[in-house]
């Protein structure tokens, strides 16, 4: 949960002495964990595509309405919270079409030049959308800067601003709670990503509309320090985006929730006898799995590789697995995969 504080604090004049300044308690958010179903039965890329495709087409109306009307409003108005957060609705507009580009590469099937698939499109999505929430935030927050420097430069907005500003905060929300449903149906982080770019433009609406009505109380200041805040939100949304995604480049593993009921289903197969040595590593939103197996050492190869195949099978069933590659190794016997290279013994 985090909270914003909205510190009011009346314009100076002449007088040696002025109210105290408070802080206002005005805006919470709750960020909900979302959790995935080890156990879930999995998604074709063909379905994910497909709602990917049908949410964002609802995020291109959306953004598009409300970019024109915020920017031109907020020119009309002389509001310059208002203008910023028209440019981080058409920043959507990018990230909506980036979505749509990585859910058609990411649907298509393996090949030579990519054995396990295209998957990793979404993430490189996900990176691309953090990256340019970070670039949009980070104009914001000099462009507020600079009014601030010159504080007198700062007019009075029309009234319109707030009435499209609140038009803009409930579009933004139910827009995210629709994007947000689809993407956890699905299990897409990208989307996952995109949903919650909306929210921080609800969010930034928010924050717009309380400077609105600050500048209109008599606190001209406030407007520019909603675009502010509006800029620092953004910016933040961005580098956890980017961040999260470029560890899932690196091969990050799954939570161990996860991994250990991939174990779990390995343990339970006919035939296997102990699991040792597994580990993960995320492709988009599916998994690739490494095992190593313990069974009877007295069966033949053909036995073992029989049931390195159901184990195999179990495990594609039952997760969000792409790709599980097994070895075999006997149980209760040495195990040379780990087996300590000792030195020449000096006597």
């Amino acid at each position: 949960m985090i909270s914003f504080f909205l510190k009011m604090e009346p314009l100076r004049s002449g007088t040696s002495h002025a109210a105290p300044a408070v802080e206002i308690p005005f805006f919470t958010m709750n960020f909900p964990e979302i959790v995935d179903d080890p156990e879930d039965t999995q998604h074709t890329a063909s379905e994910r595509s497909a709602a990917a495709s049908r949410s964002t087409w609802v995020s291109v109306g959306v953004n598009v309405v409300l970019s024109a009307t915020q920017i031109a409003v907020g020119v009309f108005s002389k509001s310059q919270g208002l203008i910023a957060d028209g440019i981080h609705s058409l920043s959507d507009l990018v990230a909506d079409f980036v979505v749509l580009f990585a859910s058609h590469h990411a649907k298509k099937d393996a090949d030579e030049d990519h054995p396990y698939g295209h998957q990793r499109f979404e993430t490189a999505a996900s990176l691309v959308l953090g990256l340019l929430l970070l670039a949009v935030g980070v104009g914001m927050l000099w462009s507020a800067f600079r009014k601030l420097e010159a504080p007198e430069t700062v007019q009075q907005v029309h009234a319109v601003a707030l009435w499209v500003a609140g038009g803009a905060l409930v579009a933004k929300e139910l827009l995210f709670r629709y994007m947000l449903a689809v993407a956890k149906r699905v299990k897409s982080s990208m989307l996952v990503a995109n949903a919650w770019h909306a929210r921080s433009d609800a969010a930034s609406s928010l924050v717009v509309g309380l400077g609105i009505i600050g500048n209109l109380a008599g606190y001209p200041i406030l407007d520019p320090i909603a675009a502010l805040i509006v800029g620092f939100m953004v910016a933040k949304m961005g580098w956890e985006f980017g961040w999260s995604a470029m560890h899932d480049l690196m091969d990050r593993a799954v939570d161990e929730q996860e991994v250990e009921a991939i174990r779990q289903t390995l343990a339970g197969t006919p035939g296997v006898s102990g699991v040792h040595d597994v580990r993960t590593r995320k492709m988009g939103d599916m998994i690739v799995v490494d095992a190593h197996l313990e069974v009877d050492a007295g069966i033949t190869v053909e036995a073992g590789h029989d049931i390195s195949v159901l184990a195999r099978q179990r495990v594609m069933q039952r997760h969000r697995v792409l790709n599980l590659m097994t070895h075999v190794d006997p149980w209760k016997r040495p195990d040379l995969d780990h087996a300590t290279q000792a030195g020449p013994t000096q006597h």
